[in-house]
């Protein structure tokens, strides 16, 4: 039976049935509830007292930051774990993300572990507690807090993530191939990057080429593509690996396809999207 209550906050869908998926089966003890931005989660947490609260930054109408900066101001929330789950890892907004009183911060895409890992951190003796009365033991305080470590170790699980590589161009050779440049675009994944070229984008998904000699995902991984959008400027795209593909038939061939799907709902990023997209098409991506 469950005695505490999270708050998954994010406007994907997709990501947060991960999240709670992974907290259903890790803590069954953790009872969750969701909302697509931060004003919804606002309006559930004046009405419900959360345990804990899982959140994205970037969200429509009010952002993860926002949310985070109201919370503190609510006595009964003033100490409550806040998560902040995000593609954004640059020091600056980790940092502003400290002023405003997070308790942990995740990068995307994460696994399973890294983010029962943050949990486990947050909510200490009160989740083992819970686990034990249960008879959902996690394993006693020292081999769990003993893992949790292990795992903050991992080169992915810093306490500040490192900033994404930044998306660069890749030019074709216009006087053999007459084609224009092409953009490069980072592929993130739990546990590694995807250096590729775009081959095709939409609204919804981005098609990309990548040389067989790296780490690839498996299919329905996270995702967080980084296209340069405009000089300077990188949009963090968030979505999941929904094919993979041998670029031409020999079993042997240097390239495969990757498609990714996009699931970010935020308007912002749709808007940044569709510049890069009528850039791309144009020849001048």
């Amino acid at each position: 039976m469950a005695t505490l209550k999270a708050l998954v906050v994010d406007d994907a869908s997709f990501v947060r049935d991960l999240v709670k998926r992974t907290v259903r089966q890790r803590f069954p003890v953790i009872e969750t509830t969701d909302a697509q931005n931060g004003r919804r989660a606002q309006s559930l947490m004046s009405r419900t007292v959360f345990d804990l609260i899982l959140c994205d930054w970037e969200m429509p109408e009010m952002s993860g930051l926002e949310l985070l900066q109201w919370m503190r101001q609510q006595p009964q929330y003033a100490k409550t774990p806040f998560i902040m789950i995000t593609s954004r890892g640059d020091k600056n907004h980790v940092v502003e993300a400290v002023k405003g009183g997070v308790s942990e911060y995740l990068g995307k895409p994460f696994s399973p572990e890294g983010l029962s890992n943050k949990i486990i951190k947050v909510m200490g003796r009160r989740l083992k507690d819970a686990m034990d009365r249960s008879g959902k033991s996690m394993g006693g305080p020292a081999e769990a807090f003993k893992e949790s470590a292990t795992l903050l170790t991992q080169k992915r699980e810093s306490a500040e993530p490192a900033a994404p590589a930044r998306p660069g161009r890749l030019s074709t050779t216009a006087a053999t191939s007459g084609r224009p440049a092409m953009s490069v675009a980072s592929v993130r994944f739990s546990d590694s990057t995807l250096r590729s070229v775009i081959k095709d984008i939409t609204l919804t998904e981005v098609r990309v080429i990548a040389k067989r000699d790296q780490q690839f995902p498996g299919i329905l991984d996270q995702a967080v593509v980084d296209v340069e959008v405009a000089e300077g400027q990188v949009a963090r795209l968030n979505g999941y690996v929904h094919q993979l593909q041998a670029v031409d038939k020999r079993q042997d061939t240097d390239f495969v396809s990757v498609t990714i799907r996009f699931v970010d709902e935020d308007p912002k990023k749709l808007e940044d999207l569709s510049r890069f997209i009528a850039r791309f098409r144009s020849g001048g991506g």
